[in-house]
């Protein structure tokens, strides 16, 4: 009699699986173990280099694809879905499309405008500062974005900086053009959008694009011969000294508008801006990253920590942007029921502190935090794909392969790289603070500044490790750690960020050294509750006084809020270091407490309106956080 086995043999399996199979699972732990991060950096590099296939395919093809062209073809595509919710007003791709039609008819029959000249742009947000660049774009011009805090001569050096043929001014900003023009350029021609004006010379814009034709510009005058030229010039501060105007081009633009794409947003999202569409973050990667995803965006005028939240409820907000300080105000509201209650995914920014990640997350939800590093007028970026709180990104052996930088070791003392007795630059271990510098080459450029050769020769670093080679030098300290995570650590120079801004010391020092009773201003960061604000040590002219209420007065008239000098410290003598430059780590470290320090020392009280003494017991509550800066 068969047996059961006999009769139903098993399939027995071949004798190499089972080792196949434990070959597997021994590799996954491995994986596990030790390249936690495999599949995650694995799907951002495919990500990244995909865009960039899809870039040279087209070149290779002989077609220029710019950011512009590519709205063109979504107003064609999806003409009726909202494009730019502003104050409540739905504008469509159609809309926005047809009346920055109108904009370029305007300055194609009014303006003399030619194929790649610079026009500037001072205007808030609002619909229509997205309606004139777009506008002057369908006409070929480079468009300069004028920071709009910026006044007097810091305003006028940024506008000669990139020498436009026009100055475009938004309605509300009529006082700042009343502030520049008697020193403006007579060849400058001004245009306000109002429908009439008082100032003379002065032509107004509303009232022509009313009149104007919707019909698209000729092809010819928007078309692009190449992704290296330029097209917009961002103001950034720099490492020091006055704002510079980065030069931007298509492909730069390009790979800004990618970055909510490489976070994962998508065509159904609602991206909240309340950044300063000047800034390059709400513009490229803001406008520019809805674009790319053929998504809405919500514009706000001015960011309010208030409404913030009702916002994203009321306009089914899934991405916000952000920087540092706004994650830190929104922590700081009072606390309200249902405040995880939105749909919000997707956070996209810089600057956020550790403390106030953790904060943010505890509060308002799972929300996924998208960290990145990246300058205006830089050749690298980094995103922080996998959410490790307090970094900037990640970085592996293939990365470096197409983005190649390093980290070197930096002499604070004499502001400047280390080198060896070769004369070479020195690589930092993992752990330790290092300059961040991004090789300069054919698939990576550096473009510089508009007009100043000198501070775009400043921030190339050449013979770094060899002979012939050009590095980007971003000013930034940053530390890798053993598990190739990015964290950035300090700003090097003289230049500090406050409130999103990066701002130069010597900027502000040449505001406070226009008084006729100030012979010389130090100014240098000191650390206050949350953040880093400035001061001022002050040598008095002979025979003179401090006048303090003259010194209110200059600063906030010719200097953006977050600018002024929060104290002031008046000193007999200026410290000198062997180089002759103003010495500053001693008035860092005293910082400004009364009880230590004997010069006389002042307080921005902005509730007075006001330089006041400082007293132990306003230091006290300042320390306390009872007086709000």
């Amino acid at each position: 009699m068969s047996s059961w086995d006999d009769l139903y043999p098993l399939a027995m399996p071949p004798s190499w699986v089972p080792g196949a199979a434990a070959g597997i699972v021994s590799l996954h732990l491995i994986q596990k173990l030790f390249f936690p991060y495999f599949w995650a950096d694995l799907r951002y590099l495919l990500k990244v280099l995909m865009y960039g296939l899809k870039v040279e395919m087209y070149r290779l093809q002989g077609k220029i694809v710019t950011i512009l062209d590519k709205f063109v073809k979504l107003a064609e595509k999806q003409p009726h879905k909202p494009f730019l919710i502003y104050e409540g007003k739905v504008h469509t791709y159609r809309d926005v499309d047809r009346r920055s039609n109108r904009i370029a008819q305007v300055f194609l029959h009014h303006g003399a405008l030619k194929k790649g000249g610079t026009v500037a742009l001072l205007m808030g947000n609002e619909p229509d500062f997205i309606h004139v660049w777009f506008g002057l774009a369908k006409l070929g011009c480079v468009v300069a974005f004028l920071n709009f805090n910026v006044r007097s001569r810091s305003l006028l050096h940024c506008i000669s900086s990139c020498e436009p043929k026009m100055l475009v001014v938004g309605g509300d900003l009529l006082g700042t053009l009343e502030e520049i023009l008697p020193n403006l350029e007579k060849d400058v021609s001004v245009w306000v959008m109002t429908k009439d004006t008082t100032f003379p010379s002065v032509h107004t814009l509303l009232d022509k694009i009313e009149a104007a034709s919707e019909d698209p510009v000729p092809v010819k005058r928007q078309s692009a011969n190449n992704l290296k030229s330029s097209v917009l010039y961002i103001f950034t501060s720099g490492t020091t000294g006055l704002p510079k105007a980065a030069v931007i081009s298509h492909m730069q633009v390009l790979k800004g508008a990618a970055g909510l794409w490489a976070f994962g947003a998508t065509a159904e999202d609602i991206i909240y801006i309340t950044l300063p569409l000047y800034h390059s973050s709400a513009s490229l990667l803001g406008i520019g990253g809805c674009i790319e995803l053929g998504a809405t965006c919500v514009l706000k005028k001015k960011f309010s920590a208030s409404q913030f939240w009702s916002d994203c409820k009321k306009y089914n907000v899934t991405v916000i942007q952000y920087i540092g300080e706004l994650c830190r105000y929104l922590c700081s509201q009072p606390v309200k029921e249902g405040e995880k209650n939105h749909k919000v995914r997707l956070a996209v920014g810089n600057g956020v502190r550790n403390d106030v990640w953790r904060e943010f997350l505890d509060r308002f939800g799972a929300i996924k935090i998208c960290e990145f590093y990246g300058a205006t007028e830089g050749n690298i970026c980094f995103m922080n794909h996998t959410g490790k709180i307090g970094s900037v990104g990640r970085t592996n052996f293939f990365y470096k392969l197409f983005f190649p930088f390093d980290l070197i070791k930096y002499d604070f003392e004499k502001d400047e790289p280390i080198r060896n007795k070769h004369g070479w630059c020195e690589k930092v271990k993992k752990g330790e603070a290092g300059l961040l510098i991004s090789k300069v080459n054919a698939k990576n450029p550096f473009f510089g500044y508009a007009g100043n050769k000198r501070h775009t020769e400043k921030k190339l670093l050449c013979e770094v490790f060899k002979k012939g080679d050009v590095y980007f030098n971003t000013g930034d300290l940053m530390v890798q750690d053993h598990e190739n995570f990015l964290y950035f650590w300090d700003r090097i120079g003289d230049t500090f960020r406050w409130k999103g801004e990066n701002v130069a010391t010597t900027e502000v020092s040449d505001v406070i050294v226009m008084l006729d009773f100030i012979q010389e201003a130090n100014v240098y960061g000191v650390s206050v509750p949350g953040k880093v604000s400035f001061s001022s040590s002050l040598i008095l002219k002979k025979n003179t006084s401090l006048d303090l209420e003259q010194m209110y007065k200059q600063v906030v008239t010719y200097l953006p809020s977050y600018a002024c000098p929060l104290f002031l410290r008046v000193q007999e003598k200026m410290e000198m270091t062997g180089t002759f430059k103003q010495q500053k780590v001693r008035l860092v470290d005293e910082g400004f407490n009364p009880s230590t320090i004997t010069d006389p020392l002042y307080f921005l009280d902005n509730s007075k309106k006001a330089y006041v003494l400082l007293s132990k017991e306003v230091h006290e509550m300042i320390l306390s956080g009872k007086i709000k800066l």
